[in-house]
Parts: C-alpha cells; structure tokens; sequence
C-alpha cells in the first residue's frame, strides 16, 4: 500500500515512449518541427479546390501534420499521466495542447474549402484510385456540411478549443493532485485505493473510508459543482454554435448513432431493474446485514478467498483466456504488456488516477495502470485495457492514416469482449466450487458496474443537459437531487444512503467527456453477444471479430457491429445481456 515517487519505479514496471520520441531532445525536436510545418499550412489555403492533383498534395500534406502531432501530443499527454505533479511534465503538456490549438486555429480553412467543392466534382475524385486512402474521411466530412462554419469562425473555435479544457483539468488537478483524502489505519486513502478499501471485508472499515473520502468532496462541493456547470455550458455553446439540435445529439452525430440507441438502452435498463434489485437483495443476504449501505456494494460476495495475483500472473491467465482468438492476437498481446513495455503498471505519487489505453498511428498503443495485486478487478482492467490496445494496434496497421481510428462505440466492444472471455476460462478452468463463485460473483459484478451503472450515469448526463437546454438555471442542489433519484432508483428501497452519497455525480472524469458512459453499457451488451458467438463458433466466428477490430474507421459503428454479427440498432443485444446477467445470477445462487 505505500505509494512510489515516480523515480522510485522500476523502468521495466513504466512503459517504453521511445517508440514515440527516443529522448526528449527529440521530442523538442519534433516540437519545433511541428511550429514549422504549423506555419506552413495557410500555404495550402485554396489548394483544396485547384484541382485534383492540389487536392491530392494538401491531403498528403494534412496527413503528414497529423501523424506528426499526434505523436507530439501522445509523448507529452503519457508522461504527464504518469506523473501530473512534476512541472516538466506540466509545462510539456501544455506546449503540446498551445500547439493542437494553433495547428486547429491555421487549419481553420480546411473543413469550409473542401465542404465548398461542388457535390459532382468531389464525388468523381472519390471514384479516382488515388483517393483511396482518403475516401473515408472526405465522405464523412461531407455529413458535417450543415455544421461547418465559416473560415474565421472556425478559427475562432479552434482558438477557444484550449481554454474549453479548463472545467475537465481544473477538476482532474483538484480530485488527483490537492485532494489529501488522508489515511486509514496507517494506510493512504486515494482516489486508487479507495477501491481497495470498499472491497474489505472488515464493512466498520468501509464505512469510515466512504466517509472520509466523501467528506471532502463535501468540502469542495461548490467548487466541483461549478466546474461540472462549466463544462455542461460549453457542451451547450458547441452544440448551439455548430446548429445541432441538442449536445446529445452533436455527440452520437459522429458516430451516426440514432439517439433511439440511447432511449433504447435506458428503457432496456429500466426493465431489467427488477433483476438488479435482486440481485442487491442477495447481497444483503449474503453480507447478513439488516440494511445494505451504499459502502456495501464493492465488497465480494464470496468471502474466504483472498485474491493475490502478481501483474506477471495476470499476464499469463490473460493469454490462456484469449487463446480462442488465436496466437497472432495473443503473442501480439502478451509481448506488449511485458518485453515491449506498453503498460506504466503500478501507482505512483502524482500519478493519474484509473487506467487507460492510447494508441496512436505510430508507436505502442500504451496502457496506463495501477494495478494492485490483491484486486481482482485489476486483472479483468488490464484484459480491458489490452483489448482497446490491441484493437488500435490492428486499426492503425490495416488503414491509412486519415480513417485508422475507431469510434469509442466500437472501442468498448473490443475491451470488454475480452473481460467476458477471462471470466470464461476462470469460471471453467476451476473445479472448486467455492472459487467458480467467487468469479461469478466478480462477473456479476462487472456486469452491474459496465451496463447498469453506466446507463445510470447515461441518464444522469441526459437530464442535466436537457434541464440546461430547456434554460432550467443548473444549481448544485438541482445537480445533487437529479443525481439522489437515479441513485434510489437504481440501487432500490433496500439500499441506504447518507447525505452525503449524491456527491458521488460531482466525482465521475467521464462527466468532462460528455455522453460517453453510455457506449460502455452498449458496448458491454454487444461483446457479451459477440463473445458468446466466438466460443461456441469457428474460424469464421473469430475471423468476422478480427476485421472487426481492424477495420479501424473504415465503417460507422453500427455497420462494423452488424458485419461481425451483432445489430445495435435494435434493443436485443441490451434486452439479451441483461438476460444473461439474470442466468449469471441464478447460476451463482444455485452453486452452494
């Protein structure tokens, strides 16, 4: 439990960024490079529409600047997660977003010009073989004609697009830097461990660490909650500048997702409350407590098995458990989170806070963790997290540069398809029956978390900014009480709160990305179907989920979805997975 200084790490425990830049010299280098280039681009202002040679040389040209930016900003973005204390890492950071804001601002031109090439010629160059790697990306920028602005507006959003970050940073530096949470028998709480302490079986000890840790998010309410305002009003200004009928609808347009998906998912969810109070019920039961508190929730349900598996371990079960998808996809895998040192593994002073994956067109798809060994769920996270990664590193080798990147739909399919295939092998590679519970028991567990809890948080973010849209002036006491429902709703009569539990909606990061939960609920559903496809299937069954994954952006969501054999645009796949949590559960009840 003591928490390491970044250099108290080891180097191969923090993953390897010089597949991106070999030293920061070079990547100064690279920085300077980037200025030049930035200064370059209004160049090519009025090449677009010269012709088709011109249109093909600026499109080259814009490639080139984006894979060398992304580059930039991926080196400078990894260092500073690994330790956003360390004001190297800081100032890096922000070198890096001035510059995304100045390359935005100087290719303010671009969107308005090509938008501006009559229908007829643009279509007969998308027909032209040297096109190809571009196709996808200037048809679906065709969609956005109606929200593209004019040339200097679009500067203008583009220069505003830095101080836009300022409700989402302010809050990450106020929850993962200032917040001192203290410590708990001798022990640091954190916004890491937190997790740890909730999941102890001692519920006297859970109690006090859900209070201390929710007691200063209740010092800092007023301030949280006008960072989380800030940022529903900027949602709203985009929205509203771009002519989009609301900001849920701006955010399911890239993805061409119908806004009937979203409705569809809570009303799905809503159904299947009954089955989720059940399953409350059977937790309280099972903990033998005569009312069953928000800090009971975490906990395992079976108790008596101790969970201590070294990150090494966690690899290899990883491994076995994907084997089903073949040795390319686990040799792929299992070199990258070990030898090739994709993953910065363990927790560190300053370091940010969850996991991630980020994968970029050049260099390693990187995981950020902090795993703990005597969390489970940590392994199940770091199957996640090397489920998005692998599904960059197929994007990024099977596309060209303009259309390599999948939307984030399809991102949550690609990672928790493989957490249900670890659950999988661990609930069938064990005959004790005690154990085959206690994975059960963690499944059912992920299963609440990814598609009730995140359909909640879906709903959450649904009626906050349709009260702000509707010109309802947001307050903190509106924002607690909106959030305070939903809580009772979905956790049920049964469950018990303090005053202090409808803060927890001032906690969520994925707030600052708005409707984006929503994606891990549909995500999880489609994965359950796809994976359940793949282990009672073939070849074909496992080549259809592999073009999946590297079909990068070539389709929108829905359609890659339904080439690999699974139709979001209906409300099966939701309805079904919550199906299968119901069997999940009775399965476990019936296991003694």
């Amino acid at each position: 439990m003591q928490i390491l200084t970044r250099s108290e790490q080891k180097t191969m425990d923090t993953w390897d960024l010089s597949a991106l830049f070999e030293s920061d010299a070079a990547w100064e280098a690279a920085v300077e490079e980037l200025r030049s280039l930035v200064e370059e681009i209004p160049s090519y202002k009025g090449r677009l529409k010269a012709g088709r040679d011109s249109l093909l040389e600026t499109m080259e040209f814009h490639g080139k600047v984006g894979i060398l930016a992304e580059r930039v900003h991926s080196y400078a973005f990894l260092n500073w997660a690994s330790d956003t204390s360390n004001p190297t890492n800081v100032e890096r950071a922000s070198t890096a977003s001035t510059l995304m804001t100045e390359l935005g601002a100087a290719f303010a031109f671009f969107d308005p010009e090509l938008l501006s090439i009559d229908e007829e010629v643009i279509n007969g160059y998308l027909e032209d073989e040297a096109f190809e790697p571009y196709k996808v990306f200037i048809k679906r920028s065709l969609r956005y004609k109606v929200h593209v602005l004019s040339e200097q507006e679009e500067r203008i959003m583009a220069l505003q697009r830095e101080s836009a970050q300022t409700p989402r940073n302010a809050f990450s530096d106020l929850t993962n830097i200032d917040f001192d949470f203290g410590q708990i028998g001798g022990k640091p709480l954190t916004q890491s461990t937190f997790s740890s302490f909730l999941m102890n079986e001692d519920r006297a000890l859970r109690k006090k660490a859900y209070k201390q840790f929710y007691s200063k998010y209740h010092q800092n309410r007023h301030t949280l909650f006008r960072l989380y305002e800030g940022q529903v009003k900027q949602d709203i200004f985009r929205h509203t500048v771009r002519s989009y009928p609301s900001s849920r609808e701006m955010s399911l347009f890239a993805d061409d997702v119908p806004t009937n998906v979203y409705d569809r998912l809570i009303e799905s969810v809503h159904n299947g409350l009954p089955v989720l109070h059940r399953y409350y019920e059977l937790r309280k039961k099972i903990l033998g407590v005569r009312n069953l508190a928000h800090w009971d929730v975490y906990v395992p349900l079976v108790s008596g098995i101790k969970a201590h598996t070294p990150y090494e371990e966690a690899v290899k079960i990883i491994g076995e458990a994907l084997k089903p998808l073949g040795s390319d996809y686990v040799d792929t895998l299992t070199r990258g989170l070990t030898i090739e040192r994709w993953v910065d593994r363990y927790e560190n002073k300053g370091k940010r806070s969850g996991a991630f994956s980020s994968g970029s067109y050049t260099g390693y798809p990187y995981i950020l963790m902090n795993y703990k060994e005597d969390v489970l769920r940590d392994l199940f996270t770091l199957a996640h997290e090397g489920g998005h990664s692998m599904h960059s590193y197929y994007s990024a080798r099977n596309n060209p540069y303009h259309h390599w990147d999948y939307s984030i739909f399809e991102a949550e399919v690609a990672s928790t398809f493989n957490e249900q295939l670890v659950a999988n092998y661990m609930i069938e590679s064990t005959d004790d029956v005690q154990t085959k519970r206690y994975i059960i028991a963690k499944q059912l567990d992920d299963v609440v978390a990814t598609l009730f809890r995140q359909t909640m948080f879906a709903e959450f973010e649904h009626q906050i900014h349709r009260k702000a849209e509707a010109s309802i002036p947001l307050t903190l006491d509106l924002v607690r009480k909106t959030y305070g429902d939903l809580l009772r709703q979905y956790f049920g009569p049964g469950m018990t709160f303090i005053d202090e539990s409808d803060l927890e909606g001032l906690r969520i990061p994925h707030f600052y990305s708005p409707f984006y939960v929503y994606k891990y609920a549909t995500g999880l559903s489609a994965a359950i179907a796809l994976s359940k496809k793949v282990l009672a299937g073939g070849e074909e069954e496992r080549a259809r989920y592999l073009r999946f994954l590297s079909n990068g952006g070539r389709y929108f969501p829905i359609e890659n979805l339904k080439q690999a054999g699974v139709d979001m645009a209906t409300g099966k796949p939701v309805d079904d997975a919550i199906a299968h949590f119901a069997q999940r559960l009775e399965f476990f009840e019936t296991l003694n």
